[in-house]
């Protein structure tokens, strides 16, 4: 997890440091300086920012469809559940126009699915037995946004992104009783897609103190698994706080 964190401040890092040094050379280049008369509209600086907050996410296509055929069966025994998670990053707001702005950013994100049983025997009811299968993806999401504001601080985003897949892990729990009979986690990154492409977009709110919020949905085009045999997708519901400095 540090190591995620500490590879997007370096990108930021770097990124802010190419973005001013195009700045410099814009305004001081050729050894001019260029004055701008204060009564003039001014495009808004290059500003950068982060934004944390939940995910909500499942996967879905024909393959799950089907999936979800054969659940029914069980007559709610099983079910399938969106994974809760969370995801954290940067970014960095590029002005074009008034009103008009472009948003790359880079971000840590979990993603997958999970699904719920119990034994469906009534005989063991009382055992309150139930068990849980979780999918937990892990991905470096680099989403680049069209940003349109649509009035004072409301905005609508939309714009492609590409994931990179840094873990990705099956973790199985079951108990009875309120007691925990298994709880195991292992890797299963093989047989995997570790690049996603997606379209992403939402709605936002910036406050003029820098703070903003913003809901969004991630809408994958790749299938989960590399050789495209599962018509499966991940599709993650996004709830973000962050703040422009």
């Amino acid at each position: 997890m540090k190591k995620i964190f500490l590879l997007i401040a370096i990108v930021l890092g770097l990124l802010a440091t190419k973005v001013n040094a195009q700045q410099r050379q814009t305004k001081y280049g050729n050894n001019v300086r260029v004055y701008h008369n204060r009564s003039n509209t001014q495009a808004s600086p290059v500003r950068f920012g982060i934004r944390a907050g939940g995910n909500l996410a499942q996967w879905e296509g024909e393959t799950m469809n089907s999936a979800q055929d054969l659940l029914d069966v069980t007559d709610g025994s099983v079910k399938k559940q969106m994974r809760e998670g969370f995801h954290i990053g940067g970014y960095v707001t590029i002005p074009v126009i008034q009103g008009f702005e472009i948003e790359p950013g880079l971000q840590y994100s979990q993603k997958g699915t999970k699904l719920t049983g119990k034994v469906p025997i009534e005989a063991v009811d009382f055992l309150n037995t139930n068990v849980t299968i979780t999918n937990k993806a892990e991905y470096i999401d680099l989403p680049v946004l069209a940003r349109v504001y649509v009035g004072e601080g409301f905005n609508i985003f939309a714009g492609p992104q590409v994931s990179y897949l840094v873990s990705n892990k099956v973790k199985a729990e079951a108990g009875a009783l309120g007691f925990n009979a298994l709880n195991k986690e292992w890797n299963m990154n093989s047989g995997f897609r570790q690049v996603d492409v997606a379209v992403t977009g939402g709605l936002g709110y910036r406050f003029t103190n820098g703070f903003n919020v913003s809901a969004g949905y991630d809408y994958g085009l790749s299938t989960v698994d590399a050789n495209g045999s599962f018509d499966t997708y991940n599709r993650v519901v996004k709830a973000s706080l962050g703040y422009t400095f």
